[in-house]
């Protein structure tokens, strides 16, 4: 999780003017990252990205269900990085991230 928090912080600071002295109270929100963000929601922001790219195969009545259902958060749990054969998309991925490294 201290990796992801660090290249979101890094991002952050790249995206920022390199003068300090104009940020104000306002930009402070960016400056700082909390432990506590919320972890992405399995049903509603999880799970629709594995059934765009997987389904049929890894849902109810796919070949493949019965060893890996991906509408289960622990299979995605399960093989993390692995996904990302099937998901291209960096922001998807960036999300799925967030998800595995949640507790």
């Amino acid at each position: 999780m201290s990796g992801l928090l660090l290249s979101l912080y890094i991002g952050a600071c790249r995206d920022l003017n390199t003068d300090r002295s104009s940020i104000g109270p306002q930009h402070s929100a960016t400056l700082s990252f909390s432990s506590t963000a919320k972890k992405p929601a399995f049903d509603t922001e999880i799970k629709p990205i594995f059934q765009a790219r997987c389904q049929p195969c890894h849902f109810p009545g796919g070949k493949v269900y019965d060893r890996l259902p991906f509408d289960q958060p622990e299979t995605i749990t399960r093989l993390g990085a692995k996904l990302f054969t099937r998901i291209k998309d960096e922001k998807k991925q960036n999300l799925i991230r967030a998800f595995l490294a949640q507790p």
